[in-house]
Formats: structure tokens, sequence, C-alpha cells
């Protein structure tokens, strides 16, 4: 059984879970260190769930865990945790409060080691911790966070790790973070002992990509469709005509229009048009882009053209889908 390096005492990680955090990332993120700990024979790592009040905190699926500290209780030592790491889900805004933000600056400048789980990089980057570094979040919610916080090198790959940060793009994710860091603390070995405990076959890299390729995703074995399919979401601010399209996909545009039909069922501007609409959704819910300025994010020509669109997709208008406190404009 591999072995890992005696160190004195376990690495404390704390937890600062948000309402409707991710179980998935939660549990992803925590279960390689408990087996970590049963294959090494020692504890090599220790975890606490952190909340801001000290009550449960109820995931995204309705299931609530139990708080073992708050902030109140961890008070202005930052020595407790070595890591913490920030959980959050479909509303990572929401329980964030200056109270917070306050805490994990206080544990920046005492050097300890900042992560965030899936939408938790909203809350470091809101805090300001993550600007001029790495980072990435769920790539539902990338094209928002970009947005959001310009300063920040936000990726679209599994996680990052960039000098005392961490973040993941969520769900599974979260394991392969986590099995690089123990491989970093405890060596390779190890890591890929933990990592056949849970029948992962490879522990994935940093740049891997957190979607399937489109036709993939599509269930389509075309390549021209699939080449399309690509285009179209590589093009969603300026949007390529049909007969453009299909010549850069190496077909002609009556083709185009079959195999849509035939795979798909939908013509090509409808899925298109799908495709925009759902990345305005996200733009709408997770960033402060005025209506005017998703409109176009989106190839909308105008405000008005993109809100009768959308109504009709959604059954709601656009702003209908705000946060309490974005921008209406």
């Amino acid at each position: 059984m591999p072995t890992a390096a005696r160190i004195d005492l376990p690495e404390t990680l704390g937890f600062l879970l948000l309402p409707k955090f991710s179980m998935m990332a939660f549990v992803s993120a925590v279960e390689p260190l408990r087996v970590a700990n049963r294959l090494a024979g020692a504890a090599l790592y220790h975890w606490e769930i952190v909340s801001l009040d000290g009550a449960s905190i109820a995931a995204s699926n309705g299931m609530g865990l139990v708080a073992d500290r708050n902030l109140g209780q961890l008070g202005r030592s930052p020595s407790r945790y070595r890591t913490v790491v920030v959980g959050a889900g479909f509303e990572p805004e929401q329980g964030y409060d200056r109270r917070i933000r306050d805490w994990l600056r206080r544990l920046d400048r005492n050097g300890v080691e900042l992560g965030a789980m899936d939408t938790g990089s909203f809350v470091l980057a809101r805090a300001g911790l993550l600007d001029g570094y790495r980072a990435t979040t769920h790539w539902e919610v990338l094209d928002s966070f970009r947005e959001q916080f310009p300063k920040v090198e936000a990726e679209g790959g599994l996680f990052a790790i960039d000098r005392n940060r961490l973040t993941c793009a969520g769900g599974t994710a979260a394991l392969d973070m986590m099995l690089h860091v123990i491989s970093r603390r405890h060596g390779h070995r190890l890591a890929t002992a933990v990592s056949e405990q849970f029948i992962h076959a490879r522990i994935r890299d940093p740049q891997d990509r957190q979607r399937m390729e489109p036709a993939a995703r599509q269930g389509v074995s075309h390549a021209g469709l699939g080449r399309a399919i690509a285009l179209m979401e590589k093009n969603l601010e300026e949007p390529l005509d049909a007969g453009r399209m299909a010549r850069a996909a190496g077909l002609s545009q009556r083709q185009l229009e079959r195999l849509f039909r035939l795979h798909l069922n939908t013509t090509p501007q409808r899925y298109y048009l799908d495709l925009r609409l759902q990345r305005a959704r996200a733009l709408l819910q997770y960033s402060e882009m005025p209506v005017v300025e998703v409109a176009v994010a989106c190839g909308f020509g105008s405000a008005a053209h993109f809100s009768r669109s959308y109504r009709s997709w959604a059954g709601r208008p656009p702003r209908a889908e705000r946060r309490p406190g974005a921008a209406e404009a």
C-alpha cells in the first residue's frame, strides 16, 4: 500500500458552504481526503464545514449538512486552516456578505490557501481575491464570470491551481483537483491509489475539457454536422449566416438543412437561436450586464428583437431572470 510523507499534524481544511451549494462538488472534494487517510494509515487530512451563522446548510438538492464552525467562532485567528475552499451552486452570491468578504481577506493576508468549487469562484472574485490569478468555474457561467471579473484570468479547464489559489468547475472536477493536491503534498502513488478507489481510471489534467465535443453531446456522428455545431458555439456574439457556416463546415447549404432535420429534428437557424438564448439566460442570471449588452453579446441587433425572441423562447421577459440588485437597463 502506498505510503505518504510523514507530517506532524493533519492538514486541516475548512469548507465554507453557501446556501444551495453543490453537494456533488463537496463530496467529490472531501472523499479523496478520507480515502487518502485510510490508504496512508495516517491522519493526513482533517476537514470542517463552516457556515456564516453555524446553522445547517442546505445544498441545491435539498439535503442539509451540519456546520462544525461559524465565522463568529473562528474569530480573527487564521491559524486553524491551511486551506479554505468555498462551495456554492446556482446562486453563488446568496449568503455572501461583508463578514465573509472580511474573513476571506484576512485568511489571505495570513497566507491561507484559498479555493473554490463550482460557482464558489464568484465569491472569491467578488472579494477581490482572484484578481491576477488563473481561475475557472462551471462552463455554464464561465462567460458571465469573465464579464463580471475581467481582472481574473478565467480559463475553461476542469480546474486551475495558481500559486495559493485552487478553483474547479464543480462536479467531479473537484475530485481531480483534490487528487492533484494529494499528489503534490504526498506523492503520485498515493494520489493514484485514491483515484482507483473511486473507479476513476485517469487523474485528469487541469486543461482537460469540461464538456464533451459538440457532436458527442448531441449524439451525432456526421463530421460535417459536428463542425457546424462547433462553429455555432464559437460564434454566438457575431452569428454566421447559413451560407458561410455551410461552407466552413464543408457542406452545401441544402446539405446543412437536411442534416439538422435528419439528426436533430430542427433547422440550423432554430438550433443557432437556441444556443444564443441559452447563453443569454446565463448572462442574465449570473452577471450584472444590462439587458441591452446581453442582447449584443448574444448576436441580437436590438434590445427589442432580443426581448421578443427571449419571451417567445423562455415564456417570460429577460428582466425576469435577474437576481435581486442586477442591472435592468
